[in-house]
């Protein structure tokens, strides 16, 4: 099998300009990747439109300054690829052909990179282990037993296992960030309104990020770069005219690290806080300032998430009644087709959390509660935003544990919360954030998370990558 997809994306760029590769290669190594595993990380593998698409490649010059030019992509199933399925992993949308692109999406093709599939996920996103998928689970490449985490598992899952050098993800919650830890890959939330939403299938609307997840923090700035842009279909976009790889290889002495206690505390495994704590030493060996702060209200982020997010739910998720598009139920009323449609439509992590976030907003409850979270939630982003005024950067770990064995926790719903309880906090505050791999534990990737002032992702990317060059860590040998 040929190894062009194992180089760097600067290495196969260099091969494609001086005419040495062709894109077809590349989509025909992917291809015989995809086939020769069973991680289940596709809903739709599209290798007939992928190899289309590389022959047309050929007859285009190559800019020099484009490095993604014919890179092969996977897309998560909940961000719309025209006359490409969509998704979102449930059965409601099993039959769903998309009839737009996403905005990201146009950005992606104008690239002329290579979408060759969407990949697995947790339903409509809402879970942190991708075992809610209506299409079965994608496994962990490192241990065939192990979750990937979730809800961008089958994202994480294709770069991880080599399937493809990059994709994206969204994350509502920590749903780039917490698989991306799990699977050892980087994966980052970019600022909220930095990349445009629009076809994006809503969960949380307040808290949705489309971002990028790549197997090292370069390619994961060079892959938001393409896909920022200000978009007038999304109302939340925000002009975005950067180059995110500028900070990359400056010295970080002096950086300025804050590190709240709560994401020290007891509910991190010690192990976990054991490679936590030799990354902090590291850092303060090459000349970092490092704290440990108190900031208010950041262990009320899971019940202000499940306010907040239930909420926006079951508000986004009324559009699926069975008339407009997807599955449809017959029944003798309109009501019986909606109730008939959503019930078989639906699996039981999202009816659980329609039915809550329904009663949160009904009557009184949106004064006692919805509104009341988001009170506290504002103060929340503030609370952060004091510390960034004398701090660069706040780490913590991504996950309080590794990947833990498939149908764990299934009888558990408030696992699925507390797995995203140290990544939550970015998406309350908007803030950018990135998880790069840290170390390992029993043989399985951990991740640690940096997160940064809102507009601020190229100061992530530049102590990630100092840290992913002093970590040095061997993320190609799988268990599995």
């Amino acid at each position: 099998m040929s190894k062009y997809l194992d180089l760097s994306i600067k290495e196969i760029h260099e091969l494609l300009l001086n005419k040495k590769i062709k894109p077809i290669d590349l989509i025909e190594e992917v291809n015989e990747r995809y086939n020769n595993n069973e991680l289940n990380a596709f809903i739709t593998f599209d290798i007939e439109g992928a190899k289309k698409k590389a022959i047309e490649l050929e007859n285009i010059d190559i800019p020099k300054d484009n490095l993604l030019f014919g890179i092969p992509i996977a897309i998560k199933d909940n961000i719309m690829v025209k006359d490409l399925k969509c998704t979102c992993a449930s059965h409601i949308l099993d039959n769903f052909v998309s009839i737009y692109d996403a905005s990201v999406v146009k950005l992606i093709k104008e690239n002329n990179m290579i979408i060759v599939g969407k990949t697995n996920m947790d339903e409509f996103a809402m879970g942190s282990t991708s075992e809610t998928s209506y299409f079965g689970t994608p496994v962990n490449p490192w241990n065939h037993r192990k979750v990937p985490g979730g809800s961008s598992g089958g994202s994480a899952v294709s770069v991880s296992s080599g399937i493809v050098p990059l994709a994206l993800g969204s994350d509502t919650g920590g749903s780039i960030r917490q698989p991306s830890s799990f699977t050892g890959i980087v994966g980052m939330k970019p600022t909220y309104g930095r990349v445009s939403r629009f076809g994006l299938v809503a969960f949380a609307s307040s808290l949705d990020q489309i971002g990028p997840m790549t197997r090292n923090v370069y390619e994961n700035a060079i892959l938001l770069n393409a896909i920022c842009k200000k978009d007038d279909k999304d109302l939340t976009s925000v002009d975005t005219n950067e180059d995110f790889t500028r900070l990359i290889g400056k010295d970080v002495k002096d950086l300025k690290i804050a590190i709240p206690k709560y994401f020290v505390s007891d509910i991190v495994e010690k192990n976990v806080l054991d490679e936590f704590n030799k990354t902090i030493e590291l850092l303060k060996i090459f000349g970092c300032q490092v704290d440990y702060v108190d900031i208010k209200y950041m262990d009320k982020a899971v019940v202000l998430y499940q306010i907040i997010a239930m909420g926006e739910a079951s508000s986004n998720l009324a559009r699926f009644d069975g008339i407009r598009y997807g599955l449809s139920i017959p029944g003798n009323t309109l009501e019986d087709i909606y109730k008939k449609t959503r019930t078989e439509g639906f699996g039981r992590e999202v009816k659980r959390r329609i039915m809550v976030g329904s009663l949160l907003l009904s009557g009184e409850n949106a004064k006692i509660y919805y509104n009341k979270a988001l009170q506290i939630r504002d103060d929340l982003k503030k609370s952060f935003e004091n510390v960034f005024k004398d701090y660069d950067l706040i780490l913590g770990p991504t996950s309080s544990r590794v990947a833990y064995d498939l149908n764990s926790s299934n009888d558990d719903p408030l696992r699925s919360f507390m797995d995203d309880v140290l990544v939550m906090h970015a998406n309350m505050g908007g803030f950018p954030a990135m998880n790069i791999p840290m170390g390992f534990i029993d043989k399985m990737p951990i991740g640690l998370q940096i997160m940064g002032n809102r507009m601020d992702e190229a100061k992530i990317y530049q102590l990630g990558d100092f840290l992913e060059k002093k970590l040095n860590l061997d993320l190609g040998g799988h268990n599995e």
